[in-house]
């Protein structure tokens, strides 16, 4: 007997090692087949004792088994929540590895409590306790200790933060994700419950319908301020499109065949709807984003929040300050109006004034996302009036100096891109929002000059008076009483701080596209000169050519920003020739143009539309002054320049290549051959375009991509839902003789002078003619 206690035989050892593994491939077979062990509970409780060390278990099978054991329905589950306090101490553990080892996935970093903790069927199990009171047949349902609800919640979290599949599993239970919304009735519940949410939404391969959430209104309508802000960030995945962010690089031969596939609206569009259904959703909205906050002082700040910025991911950072500051409230028993309840609270006293302003920024990121999307959505006009009656914009102009872009802000950071989703830092993101809100807010509606104030609507007028033209119909219909205050507008405003920004700053990219929005639409000599006068064309001019910027983001944002500021407007000219006074910064200039004609070409599109307009005023002294002397104009007038940026723009795209972004030089190219047409000078550029295609000896190749482009471009702009009054405003040529010309063009009469065809030579007809797509 002693002997058998003692040692153990090599084949019983051997045995008794694979019996542990064998346990882990039945527990991982039973997840991919269905049968078989599925959890801990179903085996005996001495076997996995007996295995637990040599395993490395930590004991986690058998705290799972007596968890089940004690939270059978109806006990009292004061035995259970003790249990899952313990599991709960070893599995945060990990969960806090991963938060300060940068978020490591699972297969470069080993959690092995939390994948235990699952292998043995414990993330089932909590879900099955959460759930089971509302599987209960009884009149009278027994509620749950909020206490275990928080540890059953936080553990979850735990296990998706930490084990891979976890959340893909959570998110596959409907039932589940519905039932997680009814638990954010419970403030005490609130945080945990959003958090958990916010992940499993993040995977669901299908986005939930807002509708279907149990009296979705209700709950919305019952949150305080501080609710509202965070479940801002289960909404922002529930409202945007997939991808949303790249939309510019999809093809537009595969946008369009979604959109076929597709007719109806998308979920993302049913659900934007549902949350303006909601009454005084959008009011609660703008009054987050405007809430006022103290303003921090002392030479130690931006230290201090850069420590905070790295103290901890920054969603713990939000989710563990609200909580602590709520938690203490409630202790307190301090009672306050859902407006102030967290400023209240005797721990925001004792935060730094930095965390607070960290806090404040960090759930107005959120705030402004949804107003962003919900602007670029189908409703966008109802939007509009609302943010317009609750005074979006005074109140986001109040903010301006003190929170939004503060004198010592740390925005010397270099930045990213164009993705708005990237990891960076609160304030960062903050600023992007925000310009990309006044983006939205400006684009093609007459509500952006909500962005100036009362003294700057008179110096439009006054401008417009002078120049002997008539106000614009959306100036006049402006209601001044719900425009800007102060001494400067929010666009005044973010010129300042535009002019200062950093060359390395590509905050320069969001500043050029918001002003940009702003002048969008049919050209606005009042506009323009509003800007010009402020310096913006000289600033625009001094970025892309001495500033020595390399960003093709930025460059871009500028080119669009000049073109939009200098179309039809001779003063501009006057300008642009003033400070680009020496043929070196004219050569500059053009290798800036020439370098990325996607990004330059509308303002290519600018130069010759409006050298078109100024050669017909002739009998103006003024006009006639700066075509002699500009040289921009001068460059341009000379034909071999138009065709040489005709070829290359032609030459750049294909049907398969087209995007929302490179779209534009197949539509500058067609401007380019409009006013051509109109001189009845087309056969000369199309003989020219043949000449060339032989030069370069590739016939046929030039003419054919561009009969197929312009093929694609009537399915594209004749559709019935797009919108072409963006093309007849911005190049103030009528859509009529959009089509008229493409039509023309496309003519199948080989004797026309004005069809492409007639170009190409017998053996080159329809040379890409596999790449054609048929109708």
């Amino acid at each position: 007997m002693a002997t058998f206690l003692g040692s153990e035989s090599p084949s019983t050892e051997e045995k008794r090692r694979n019996g542990t593994t064998n346990i882990v491939t039945k527990f991982t077979s039973s997840r991919i087949t269905g049968h078989g062990f599925s959890k801990g509970t179903q085996l005996p409780g001495g076997l996995l004792q007996e295995r637990d060390k040599r395993a490395k278990w930590n004991g986690i099978p058998t705290l799972l088994q007596k968890l089940f054991e004690s939270s059978h329905p109806n006990s009292d589950l004061s035995q259970a929540h003790s249990f899952l306090k313990v599991l709960s101490s070893q599995l945060s553990i990990e969960a806090m590895s991963f938060v300060t080892e940068d978020r490591k996935t699972a297969q470069e970093s080993t959690f092995p409590n939390t994948y235990t903790f699952d292998l043995f069927g414990g993330v089932d199990l909590l879900v099955e306790i959460l759930m089971r009171p509302t599987l209960i047949m009884q009149k009278k349902k027994p509620k749950m200790n909020d206490d275990l609800v928080k540890d059953c919640l936080s553990v979850l979290y735990n296990c998706c933060i930490c084990t891979e599949g976890v959340t893909k599993s959570l998110a596959s239970r409907d039932d589940f994700v519905l039932f997680l919304f009814t638990l954010m009735t419970n403030k005490k519940t609130f945080l945990q419950t959003a958090t958990l949410i916010e992940d499993i939404l993040g995977v669901k391969k299908e986005m939930i319908h807002l509708e279907g959430i149990p009296n979705l209104s209700g709950l919305v309508q019952s949150f305080d301020q501080q609710q509202l802000a965070n479940f801002c960030r289960i909404l922002s995945v529930t409202i945007s499109e997939p991808d949303v962010g790249n939309d510019d690089k999809h093809t537009l031969l595969a946008k369009n065949a979604q959109q076929k596939r597709n007719a109806s609206p998308s979920r993302a569009e049913v659900n934007q709807v549902t949350l303006l259904n909601i009454p005084g959703f959008i009011e609660r909205l703008c009054k987050l984003a405007t809430r006022q906050v103290s303003e921090a002082t002392g030479a130690n700040f931006l230290q201090e929040l850069e420590d905070w910025y790295t103290w901890l991911d920054n969603a713990l950072v939000l989710d563990a300050l609200m909580q602590m500051a709520t938690e203490e409230a409630e202790q307190s028993s301090t009672e306050s109006s859902d407006e102030s309840s967290l400023s209240t609270s005797p721990l925001r006293h004792r935060l730094p004034q930095s965390m607070k302003i960290v806090h404040e920024i960090m759930y107005k990121v959120e705030v402004l996302y949804v107003l962003c999307v919900l602007l670029m959505g189908r409703q966008r006009n109802q939007v509009h009036k609302m943010l317009a009656e609750f005074r979006l914009i005074p109140g986001l102009n109040n903010l301006f100096d003190k929170l939004i872009w503060r004198k010592y802000t740390a925005s010397n950071h270099v930045v990213h891109g164009q993705n708005e989703n990237c990891d960076c830092s609160p304030e960062i993101s903050f600023k992007i929002q925000f310009l990309r809100l006044l983006q939205s807010f400006s684009d093609h509606h007459e509500n952006k000059y909500l962005l100036l104030n009362s003294q700057e609507l008179n110096e439009l007028s006054a401008i417009s008076m002078k120049a002997n033209i008539p106000e614009v119909e959306a100036l006049v219909n402006t209601d001044r009483s719900l425009v800007c205050d102060g001494k400067k507008g929010l666009l005044t405003r973010l010129l300042t701080v535009m002019k200062r920004e950093p060359p390395d700053s590509s905050f320069r990219f969001w500043q050029a596209r918001a002003v940009e929005s702003f002048l969008r639409g049919a050209t606005s000599y009042a506009d323009q000169m509003f800007l010009l006068k402020r310096g913006l064309l000289e600033h625009i001019l001094f970025c892309i050519i001495d500033s020595g910027c390399t960003s093709r983001d930025v460059l871009q944002s500028y080119f669009d920003l000049l073109g939009e500021l200098m179309k039809f407007n001779i003063d501009a000219f006057k300008r642009f020739n003033k400070y680009v006074n020496t043929p070196e910064k004219f050569q500059a200039f053009l290798t800036q143009i020439n370098s990325s004609l996607v990004d330059s070409n509308m303002l290519v599109r600018c130069i010759v539309l409006s050298l078109d307009r100024f050669e017909s005023q002739t009998e103006d002294v003024k006009v006639v002054e700066v075509l002699s002397e500009c040289c921009l104009l001068s460059y341009m007038a000379r034909v071999e320049n138009r065709l040489s940026f005709l070829f290359r723009l032609i030459n750049i795209i294909n049907v398969q290549t087209l995007t929302q972004e490179n779209v534009s030089c197949l539509n500058t190219s067609l401007v380019i051959l409009m006013l051509a047409r109109r001189k009845a000078k087309l056969p000369f550029y199309l003989n020219a375009l043949r000449e060339k295609e032989y030069a370069e000896k590739y016939p046929g190749c030039l003419l054919n991509n561009f009969h197929n482009l312009l093929r694609f471009w009537q399915r594209h702009y004749l559709n019935k839902d797009k919108d072409s009054t963006c093309l007849e405003n911005s190049s103030c040529i009528p859509f009529s003789y959009w089509k008229e010309t493409v039509s023309v063009l496309l003519g199948s009469d080989r004797t026309s002078l004005c069809a492409i065809t007639s170009y190409i030579d017998e053996p080159f007809v329809d040379l890409d003619k596999d790449l054609m797509l048929e109708d």
